[in-house]
């Protein structure tokens, strides 16, 4: 089976970030592997060495440093890369184009995997596009996944804890949640072996990409003002707990 895992390279959330031009950021800060495709990656290897004979290829969209973090994904077991280079924004729409073209060049998926979201556009659309595109069956934030000849049995996780189970006919797309596994993190020997291992680089103009009637683009970009208003709570150790216990609960919406 050709597992392909679609994979975004983002910055880094804890990068202080600066915006340019109200449209685009300064990029000389550290990106890496969307830390939601590390589940992703991490349960394609997990099948692959359930199924012998199965191969994992990683997927990416991006400018050239992106590279970087198809190589981390390579480290984290994957077999080979494939890396789209370009240097603008692309939307869902385009992007999920883009990938679908590069995978159906490559190979016959029998699954696609994504993480549940990127940290950086959060818009959790490319999976349903590029199952839409390549009319799979998709289920996204899964939590639980168990392979059956010809199936897929999902839990799909929902606000609150609660989860669907489905099962979806093979080929589907699988975007995954942080509860689906615990991340396969390199160790050096892996590090240094990923560097053997191939990635093939494809202009994303030669891909011949068509245009859409529809799109997204930035109108402008602000950065985040979080107001604090510091309250303090007095009374006794008891009556303090519990009006903590109540913020957490009710107003930070945490617990």
């Amino acid at each position: 089976m050709q597992v392909y895992v679609c994979v975004k390279h983002v910055p880094d959330s804890a990068a202080h970030i600066t915006i340019l031009d109200k449209s685009r950021i300064d990029g000389n800060i550290s990106f890496l592997l969307n830390p939601y495709d590390e589940q992703a990656v991490t349960e394609a290897v997990k099948i692959k060495n359930n199924q012998p004979g199965s191969e994992v290829i990683v997927v990416c969209l991006g400018d050239k440093d992106a590279e970087k973090t198809v190589r981390s994904a390579l480290a984290m077991g994957a077999d080979r890369g494939i890396l789209i280079t370009g240097d603008t924004y692309y939307d869902s729409i385009v992007t999920a184009r883009a990938l679908k073209t590069a995978i159906e060049q490559d190979g016959t998926p029998g699954l696609i995997f994504t993480g549940k979201e990127s940290i950086d556009a959060e818009g959790m659309q490319t999976m349903f596009r590029i199952g839409a595109l390549f009319d799979f069956p998709v289920a996204t934030n899964v939590v639980k996944l168990n392979i059956e000849e010809d199936k897929a049995v999902v839990d799909s996780e929902l606000s609150g804890g609660a989860a669907n189970t489905y099962e979806m006919s093979l080929p589907c797309v699988i975007g995954a949640g942080r509860g689906l596994n615990t991340p396969r993190y390199p160790t050096f020997p892996d590090v240094v072996k990923s560097k053997k291992k191939p990635i093939k680089k494809i202009a994303f103009t030669d891909l011949n990409i068509e245009s859409s009637l529809t799109g997204m683009h930035i109108v402008e970009l602000e950065p985040l003002k979080q107001a604090r208003n510091p309250k303090q709570i007095k009374g006794e150790k008891g009556v303090v707990a519990k009006e903590i216990l109540r913020i957490l609960r009710q107003e930070a919406k945490v617990i």
